[in-house]
């Protein structure tokens, strides 16, 4: 990282030392562009793993909120770009609106533990579903969210199961005030989306709230085909009683979303020769209008050949239905707070993976010539390429175009799943005589489960945008075909299948106390133990021929024998919290903390062959300080994050099998030790700055395999995919012209080296890109321009983690991986009532 970077990262943070408070009271009355809603001391007030409500500036863990006016701000294209505003939280937001990466302080998961819920709750139990349950996944925002509260470490192991991170979206309800607002967003690829909501009275007791989006999107990638279309309505009602309340709400959501996978950039055999005249950086996708219509035929139990239908234009189609009740009221000196929901729901997904790097055409071509030789005779003379679908007749000559083609992996899988969970805990407080305890006692339950069907198929396309599938023939002498190596573009018919039942059970208990012993130190402690209970099943699979003579595509199939493995593992988590919070002035204060996340196997053990039972049991500590002057302020906190052990498997694609089953498990620890700044600085007039930047090192540490593998290699690298510098600076100018205002603004981001495999050999260069926006507003008017990477700027996230996971990619830095997205513009009209 240059020096220029680091100071420009440095800038927000460092910069809040020298705040004059005088200068600051002064500055100048508009609302903020950042995620402390309304000001940095803490007035804003948090409910996320805690007891009872409390001021930011008062609890002792990293927490952040975003408003509905601060989300509106930022303008974030997903929800992993809205969470990327924070420090300690690292994102990948380059896979679309959903299905991205998010990160929290080094762990060593696609998730990091970010535990998504709403209104205090998840909308399915589990972390991670199969395929469809990714945080954003589940969670869109839209005007019906009223704040997204994010607790980085903390209490977060004691109010929500395997969490080292909690996001809870919070949604708007009815006042005694009708208000509504309708918004209208157009972009420049192709988007164009409607909000809106609507709340109020129904009597002086009795209010509601409803509202959602629809929304369709060409992408931000030329798939030949829309990539987002769908929305989702989101509504509630809420009665008050003289002692407390209740609430009932509703949700549906149903919308289709691509899922952008990584891209060659350049040749393996010359890094230097860039493929940007073939995949353009920006707007380039490997998902092609020739996958609109797959078909992935495999052998049943009975031995009956089956067809699975799939189309590259469904994405990621997600349909639920979600339910919930909640309950809080005060009896006497204990206050009460029931939850529950239930979700049901259907996810089909469908998505190319990219598989291997590129491959020289005849080089491609010539590892199939024997197997083809002994499958169609002797008379096969040569091997050739031609468009799939065309029966031999349209040939296609790679060297007209790049020399190289590529194979990638169609992945058809469709999930049904259900959730039910609820939360019942008891609050009291208590008067000592060395200060008070608050007291949370609590119990919660969920049962859940899924049934999954997965099959995976692998095509040959040309490398570009948007390509053609192709088929591998066989010719003789005469030109005329023997035989296919493809099957209609598929290079490998069915080489993973996968398809299984589970449900599962968890119970835990958790306590906590919250002891304010004078008014300036506070202690706090959490306790939790869950008891899980999975009962589940999967389909045993062989290999098998489908016996079609003239393809070689279906000579080594996955196909279902009949048989099943059943099984009911049991397993227990605890985990437990510690910490103080002292506030030396009004502005000024400090906080530790020391957690315990135990991270246990999850129910998809019982679907996945070869799942390990084991957990992975983390240790989290944290000190912070906190500064804060009026609407400017600083909150400054070093982290260590330690995993032992750490159950950690790496797989890499395996072109003869055309399976990821190449996989090595390793035991060890991960490590990282870090600081993060989260800032903003308000000076007199119309400036102002925010920004977070987080500086860590994470690394694998005492690694060891049990068959034997030598882990030398590991030994202190840089985990996966994970920079040692991140973060953003915001600056913002905000007028105030009457009763109307002005505000413009930019963004910088900043993410450093990082590296594809574990043996750090190929590296993902650092990148930083710029976004900036307009925006006006005029009575009940709001009119927003804003736009995301306005200098085009060079990335690459990811890599290709079906094959480089373990070795690299064969060269210093990356030739294939998933690039940043080019510049794009979008128009926000909104009109509140």
């Amino acid at each position: 990282m240059t020096n220029r970077n680091l100071m420009m990262l440095g800038a927000a943070a460092s910069s809040l030392f020298l705040i004059n408070p005088a200068s600051a009271q002064d500055a100048v009355s508009a609302r903020p562009t950042s995620p402390e809603a309304i000001d940095g001391k803490g007035e804003d007030i948090i409910v996320t793993g805690s007891a009872r409500q409390q001021r930011r500036f008062d609890v002792s863990y990293a927490v952040n909120a975003f408003d509905a006016d601060a989300i509106r701000d930022l303008a974030p294209k997903n929800m992993a770009e809205l969470l990327g505003t924070l420090p300690g939280i690292q994102i990948e937001g380059t896979g679309g609106e959903v299905q991205n990466i998010t990160r929290v302080r080094g762990i060593p998961t696609d998730r990091g533990y970010l535990y998504f819920q709403q209104d205090g709750l998840p909308l399915y139990h589990e972390l991670d579903g199969f395929f469809f349950n990714q945080g954003d996944g589940m969670n869109r925002t839209d005007l019906m969210t009223q704040r997204v509260e994010v607790v980085r470490g903390g209490p977060a192991p004691i109010y929500a199961s395997a969490a080292a991170a909690v996001a809870n979206v919070i949604t708007r309800t009815g006042t005694a005030t009708p208000q509504g607002e309708a918004q209208l967003t157009l972009g420049t690829t192709g988007l164009y989306r409607l909000d809106a909501y609507q709340s109020g009275p129904i009597d002086e007791n009795t209010f509601y709230a409803v509202g959602g989006f629809i929304r369709q999107n060409d992408g931000y990638r030329d798939s030949g085909f829309p990539a987002d279309r769908g929305g989702q309505i989101r509504a509630n009602l809420l009665h008050e009683f003289g002692n407390g309340s209740i609430k009932v709400s509703g949700q549906y959501t149903n919308d289709h979303n691509i899922f952008y996978l990584s891209i060659p950039t350049a040749y393996p055999n010359d890094p230097s020769h860039s493929l940007n005249d073939y995949v353009d950086f920006f707007n380039g996708t490997l998902a092609s209008d020739g996958l609109r219509d797959v078909n992935i035929r495999y052998r049943d139990g009975a031995g009956v050949v089956q067809n699975q239908r799939g189309d590259l234009a469904n994405g990621r189609h997600m349909r639920f239905g979600n339910v919930g009740l909640d309950y809080e009221g005060d009896f006497g000196d204990w206050h009460v707070l029931a939850k529950g929901g239930y979700t049901e729901g259907r996810s089909h997904f469908d998505a190319l993976y990219s598989t291997s790097n590129p491959v020289d055409a005849n080089k491609f071509a010539s590892g199939y010539l024997s197997a083809a030789t002994t499958a169609f005779g002797s008379g096969v003379a040569s091997l050739g390429y031609a468009l799939a679908g065309s029966n031999g007749q349209t040939v296609y000559d790679p060297y007209a175009d790049s020399g190289l083609v590529v194979s990638a992996q169609y992945r058809s899988i469709d999930t049904r799943f259900y959730s039910g969970q609820g939360d019942l805990s008891l609050t009291r407080k208590f008067e000592t005589g060395l200060g008070s305890h608050d007291i949370r006692v609590g119990g919660y339950g969920a049962l859940w489960g899924n049934r999954t069907f997965a099959a995976y198929q692998n095509y040959l396309l040309q490398v570009a945008g948007n390509p053609e599938v192709l088929d591998l023939v066989a010719y003789g002498a005469d030109g005329a075909i023997k035989g296919y190596v493809t099957d209609n573009g598929a290079i490998q018919i069915a080489p993973s299948l996968n398809s299984g039942e589970f449900d599962g059970q968890v119970i835990a208990l958790y306590a906590s106390d919250t002891w304010d012993v004078t008014d300036r130190l506070r202690i706090d402690l959490g306790l939790r133990h869950e008891w899980y209970s999975y009962n589940g099943f999967r389909r045993v699979t062989e290999v098998a021929n489908l016996g079609d003579p003239t393809t070689l595509a279906d000579n080594s199939t996955r196909a279902f024998t009949g048989a099943i493995v059943s099984s009911s593992p049991k397993v227990e988590a605890t985990n437990w919290t510690v910490g103080v919070n002292y506030d030396l002035t009004d502005n000024l204060g400090f906080y530790g903390r020391a957690s315990q996340l135990q991270v246990p196997a999850n129910a998809m053990v019982t679907i996945n062959e070869g799942s390990s039972l084991a957990s992975s049991k983390a240790k989290l500590f944290e000190a912070g300080l906190k500064l804060a002057f009026g609407r400017s302020y600083l909150y400054l906190t070093a982290f260590y994050t330690k995993f032992d052990p750490l159950n950690a498997s790496f797989s890499a694609y395996n072109p003869a099998t055309g399976r990821s089953d190449q996989t090595v498990t390793f035991v060890g620890t991960a490590e990282n030790k870090g600081v993060e700044a989260d800032g903003a600085l308000h000076v007199a007039g119309p400036f102002k700055i925010a920004g977070s930047v987080t500086v860590q090192d994470p690394k694998y540490l005492d690694f060891a395999n049990t068959s034997g593998a030598d882990a030398g290699a590991i030994e202190g690298a840089q985990i996966v995919r994970q920079p040692k510098v991140y973060g953003n600076i915001r600056p913002t100018l905000d007028f105030v012209l009457g009763s109307d205002r002005l505000s413009v603004y930019g963004r910088y981001d900043y993410v450093s080296r990082r590296y594809v495999d574990v043996t750090n050999t190929t590296a993902l260069p650092a990148y930083g890109y710029f976004g900036g926006g307009i925006t006006y507003e005029h009575d009940a008017w709001r009119l927003q321009i804003v736009g995301d990477n306005l200098t085009n700027a060079h990335g690459l996230t990811e890599g290709n983690t079906a094959g480089d996971t373990l070795t690299g990619q064969g060269t210093p830095e990356a030739v294939f991986g998933r690039p940043l997205f080019g510049r794009n513009v979008r128009l926000v009209v909104s009109r509140k009532w």
